[in-house]
């Protein structure tokens, strides 16, 4: 093992530690990793974000996600406006527009000029079999029997598979028992992130989200985007949408089917550190 450095940071309460490896150098043991996530015996956090040199031409970073299990994932978008903030106040870039490679492809982040982050978080994808999602054909509306349930859901791919249902009140529902039934349901082979939405009008919804590999966390980027989109592919949610997760707000606008879904939020540092890996 050796020394690394690392930075705590946090997007809506949605916590990372950010380590840079753009040498190469940091080694990445999923085992380790889940221990440093441990809360009690660890730093602990809901995922860690590894910045990595370029591995195709038209990104400046790679961008690498690990869940507090110790599991790779292929998108974050809380930790993708927390990446913007790190590469900007380190002086790893200069640029506003950032390219960044993930696992999931190529996207955006945007520096404003009130210290939130703009991420162009890539198109939905509907298609059952690109989620992944075991389905016959895709359509607005599933029916998945869990727990002694049948529930009415919708799924989606923001770079990571996502189902979202639809409730009456986020306080009241039922994510502890509801969460993991679906995160390892059958029909989802890679698992899945899964959505609690309560919509208060075509332009307000309240979410909470169960995440893959985590838990229920304060906030989750790409759920706020997954479920704007399934609200407004079913016609029930506008273009652009404010989104009050437990750990704040983000606002979604999804301006044609075929265009990019963008995140506007807030992130923030909380303090550096030393740890060995």
């Amino acid at each position: 093992m050796r020394e690394v450095n690392f930075t705590k940071m946090h997007g809506l309460g949605n916590d990372f530690v950010v380590i840079n490896n753009l040498d190469g150098s940091v080694p990445l043991n999923n085992e380790r990793i889940a221990e440093l996530g441990d809360r009690r015996t660890g730093i602990g956090f809901d995922q860690m974000l590894v910045i990595q040199a370029a591995s195709v031409a038209e990104a400046e970073f790679d961008y690498r996600i690990f869940n507090t299990d110790g599991s790779e994932v292929e998108h974050c978008g809380n930790g993708a406006r927390c990446f913007a903030k790190y590469v900007h106040d380190k002086k790893l870039t200069s640029s506003q527009l950032i390219p960044v490679n993930t696992s999931a492809g190529l996207i955006h982040l945007k520096l404003l000029d009130n210290g939130e982050v703009t991420v162009k978080m890539g198109v939905p994808v509907f298609n059952p079999d690109k989620i992944p999602f075991i389905a016959d054909t895709e359509q607005d509306h599933y029916s998945i029997s869990v727990g002694g349930h049948t529930l009415n859901v919708g799924s989606v791919a923001i770079g990571n598979p996502h189902v979202v249902l639809q409730v009456d009140n986020v306080d009241t529902a039922d994510v502890s028992t509801l969460g993991p039934l679906l995160e390892s349901h059958t029909l989802f082979p890679q698992r899945v992130n899964v959505g609690f939405m309560q919509i208060i009008d075509a332009k307000n919804i309240r979410l909470r989200v169960f995440e893959r590999g985590v838990g229920e966390t304060r906030a989750c980027g790409t759920g706020a985007c997954a479920a704007v989109a399934i609200g407004h592919k079913q016609g029930l949610l506008d273009k652009s949408v404010n989104v009050t997760l437990s750990g704040g707000p983000l606002k979604i606008v999804w301006e044609d089917f075929n265009t990019s879904i963008e995140m506007t939020g807030a992130c923030s540092t909380v303090f550096e550190g030393q740890t060995r890996m």
